[in-house]
């Protein structure tokens, strides 16, 4: 009987345990896609308790407490911390085979060198000796990071961030991570509400400094920002969405939709898509322009639970998979960029298991030759983090594209404890290649490129992908 996460943890042969050890292990992590707080890097946050850091806004653990009983005032109510974290661990030994179970344990033990089980006997002690190395210097936000051998993170940001930690950042001349902003203009696609559209429209002209009166001021005014996260550093984009947007439009469909929604009125369907439609393209070419690298997170079905929406707001836990078919439209909106040559470097990413083999196919019908791995599939998202869900988005990728030239892992976090899921992904990495190599489905002759093809997955191909 193997014991419960030890060195050899997933890896089920000799040369998985090679790979892993001698070649993945102690690379850097870059972490291309996150949700931290850049506030809290900036101000170098010392965390309250274990419960702060661990639970605050955890919705995967949220989701776990529920199911297993918990009441929500000590989910995301005003219990105090311990009686929170307790919850937390009577709810670990029934979350077995979660991989809950197997992210909280490498947590424990890669961060905070606590091998034992979480459970409610176990609580109290872990809890104590957690909060208490909390309080130390080691023990705060940067040095987290550090600790865990990061060298890239790129956060989540609204185009009317002022992006002030991040310049507080990048001026602190002890942290060697590099905290790069990603734009995430969402907010300028979300026309289902006029009157919360209009407020948004306020603050991007406060942000970019023009009246935006027209369709066109609003594309110059999300220009003069995107050219203003270029100029703090930032070369990704990323987008959420339910579907892609690729409906026939002329300069003046878009530009009669918008003065409607401008003046308060609302757009019908078809306006709506149009809008858009255009400006995801005008992102497209934006993005092209500055060579950066466009992201797409297609699939979610969010805030589904609307007495935990109005009693919470968004990112409750409350979120689920889209059985949606965007693949005629994303095939579009790829083709014309293409086709005007403006198509970025672009990662896909699917929330719908379902749709794995379909966004492969699709990625690799705009593959130019101009760049290794131009158009990648993303790594398994959300739902699909996990061991299975990871190894069936590198199978997907391993039959229908390169393996060899994807860019690996991220957290898509907003915790300072979720770098071991980067360990993680190393493992199933290794230990899928090395079983290849032992069953005789790889030669093993070619080791030194297969070693060479895990370190590249791991780091390599991220740092040359992005620029960094």
């Amino acid at each position: 009987m193997k014991k419960f996460l030890d060195e050899n943890f997933l890896l089920q042969t000799d040369t998985a345990v090679e790979l892993y050890h001698n070649h993945a292990a102690r690379l850097p992590i870059i972490d291309y896609h996150c949700h931290l707080n850049p506030q809290m890097i900036a101000e170098n946050r010392r965390f309250s308790d274990l419960t702060e850091i661990w639970l605050g806004e955890d919705h995967y653990k949220w989701r776990a407490m529920r199911a297993n009983g918990i009441p929500e005032d000590y989910v995301t109510g005003n219990r105090p911390a311990f009686e929170k974290f307790e919850k937390w661990a009577e709810t670990m030994p029934y979350a077995m085979r979660n991989p809950l179970y197997h992210w909280t344990h490498l947590e424990l033990s890669r961060i905070f060198g606590i091998n034992k089980a979480l459970n409610p006997a176990t609580a109290r002690e872990i809890y104590d000796e957690c909060t208490a190395m909390l309080q130390t210097e080691s023990f705060r936000a940067r040095s987290l990071m550090m600790r865990m051998n990061v060298e890239v993170v790129c956060t989540t940001d609204d185009p009317v961030d002022s992006l002030a930690h991040h310049r507080a950042i990048a001026q602190a001349t002890d942290f060697p991570v590099k905290v790069l902003p990603t734009w995430r203009p969402d907010r300028a696609l979300m026309i289902s509400d006029p009157e919360a559209y209009i407020n948004y429209i306020s603050k991007l002209e406060e942000a970019a400094g023009i009246a935006i009166n027209t369709f066109d001021s609003l594309v110059d005014a999300l220009r003069i920002r995107h050219d203003y996260f270029a100029a703090h550093g930032c070369t990704v984009s990323d987008h959420g969405l339910d579907t892609f947007y690729a409906e026939d439009y002329t300069d003046s469909d878009v530009r009669r939709a918008f003065a409607k929604l401008r003046s308060g009125q609302p757009v019908n369907a078809r306006e709506a898509d149009q809008l858009r439609s255009a400006l995801l393209y005008e992102g497209g070419r934006m993005d092209a322009e500055a060579g950066w690298v466009q992201q797409f997170h297609v699939g979610p079905l969010r805030n589904n639970n609307t007495r935990l929406y109005r009693s919470f707001g968004p990112d409750a836990g409350c979120d689920a998979i889209l059985d949606n078919n965007f693949v005629v439209p994303m095939n579009r909106f790829l083709d014309r960029l293409d086709r005007e040559g403006l198509l970025a470097k672009t990662i896909l990413y699917n929330l719908n298991p379902r749709d794995n083999e379909l966004m492969v196919a699709s990625a690799y019908n705009f593959n130019d030759g101009s760049v290794p791995g131009k158009m990648q599939y993303g790594a398994g998202w959300w739902f699909l983090d996990q061991l299975k869900g990871m190894e069936n988005q590198m199978n997907c990728l391993s039959a229908l594209g390169l393996l060899s030239r994807f860019v690996g892992m991220l957290t898509d976090s907003r915790s300072f404890l979720s770098y071991p899921r980067h360990e993680y992904f190393r493992r199933i990495l290794c230990n899928m290649l090395g079983n290849d190599v032992e069953n005789g489905e790889l030669p093993a002759s070619e080791l030194p490129f297969i070693s060479r093809m895990a370190e590249n997955i791991s780091y390599y191909n991220a740092k040359s992908y992005f620029g960094w």
